[in-house]
């Protein structure tokens, strides 16, 4: 069988979507199955065309990722007509994969991470035109007949259940992981209170609530460490929190760290006090799935999915304010953690979901 992924973004881009599908495309490889991938030119040192663990990787040219929606068409067609199936994820992949999928009567998957409707509204760092075009835009998607919607948890699953187009074609998978990649790590909390945040450079991480709080905290705890484990991309972003970290004056209190090979960052997590997942929203979360793995506990903001997904210990946000994230912190400090039986998420078992999907009618 041969499968063509069309995903805004793919290894070594950093985020939870990116790592389900290398670590997907990378186990269907290895069970014999035809992978391409066509993606965004997100770093320009990177290949056009590689081969990557046996996926065949081409990379469109685009400057931005929703020009990739227009000009990911040719290449998508040229490599779909000999195809068996179309896998896509949201957003701007989604679109020209359906429309492509439409014009050489090819099924389509989609994958939907999270539904925010609503929630757009809601989000910091963009305009209100922003926030209508992107609403409007989720929209248009959820109107799109797919032959099939995964969705990577409960959580996301009821939200796409409310609408037409996916009802009775929807499949629950949970995103999974290979623990094998977790034993050699042993917790090492340090004897100063080091509290991490990892993940990408999202509107909707909490970003915003966890500087206030960062600072607030600082002042009374001044010997802590915040660590936050970011990308240098999208760039605008990144110069923006690299200010609000100055006008902070926290330069003091936060070790900043990018681009960290697996290794290194397990190894950071493992030496965390706990991990801070303040996000407005999650459809699934990795980097809550990755620290329960490697036994840190979190503080989390229970929004979304991470209700569903975070176990262990854990602190729980009482609201989605920057108070609430430093009153949070501070149980954290002081060890008052909720335990719940600790969930896991084999990548074996996500894989073989996959594969029954592929393969049923």
């Amino acid at each position: 069988m041969k499968l063509v992924f069309v995903l805004e973004h793919y290894h070594p881009y950093i985020g939870g979507a990116e790592k389900l599908f290398t670590e997907l495309t990378r186990a269907l490889v290895n069970r014999g199955y035809a992978v391409t991938v066509i993606t965004t030119l997100h770093d320009s040192s990177l290949p056009r065309a590689e081969i990557d663990h046996g996926v065949h990787v081409f990379r469109v040219n685009c400057w931005n990722r929703y020009l990739f929606t227009l000009l990911s068409l040719p290449v998508i067609f040229r490599q779909a007509r000999r195809c068996d199936l179309i896998h896509t994820t949201t957003y701007n992949a989604a679109f020209p994969a359906w429309i492509v999928g439409k014009i050489l009567n090819k099924k389509v998957v989609v994958t939907f991470h999270e539904v925010w409707g609503k929630l757009w509204f809601r989000l910091p760092f963009i305009t209100r035109l922003q926030k209508t075009l992107f609403y409007t835009y989720e929209q248009l998607i959820l109107r799109c007949r797919f032959h099939r919607y995964v969705a990577v948890s409960r959580y996301t699953q009821n939200c796409l259940q409310q609408f037409n187009a996916a009802k009775g074609r929807v499949v629950q998978i949970y995103n999974g992981l290979d623990y094998k990649a977790f034993r050699s790590y042993t917790p090492e909390p340090p004897t100063q209170f080091t509290y991490t945040y990892l993940g990408r450079l999202g509107i909707s991480k909490g970003l915003d609530l966890l500087l206030p709080a960062a600072k607030e905290f600082s002042v009374a705890n001044p010997y802590s460490r915040l660590q936050l484990i970011l990308p240098q991309y999208p760039r605008s972003f990144y110069r923006r929190i690299r200010r609000w970290i100055a006008e902070l004056e926290l330069e003091n209190h936060i070790d900043l760290y990018h681009n960290l090979p697996r290794e290194a960052l397990y190894q950071t997590i493992a030496q965390s006090s706990c991990v801070v997942i303040p996000s407005y929203s999650e459809g699934f979360c990795f980097a809550a799935a990755e620290t329960m793995a490697l036994g840190i506990p979190i503080v989390s903001s229970q929004q979304g999915a991470l209700k569903e997904v975070v176990s262990g210990r854990y602190v729980a946000m009482e609201a989605m304010t920057s108070t609430a994230l430093l009153e949070a912190l501070h149980r954290a400090k002081e060890g008052k953690w909720v335990e719940k039986n600790l969930q896991h998420f084999p990548l074996d078992e996500s894989v073989k979901q996959y594969l029954e999907l592929y393969e049923s009618p």
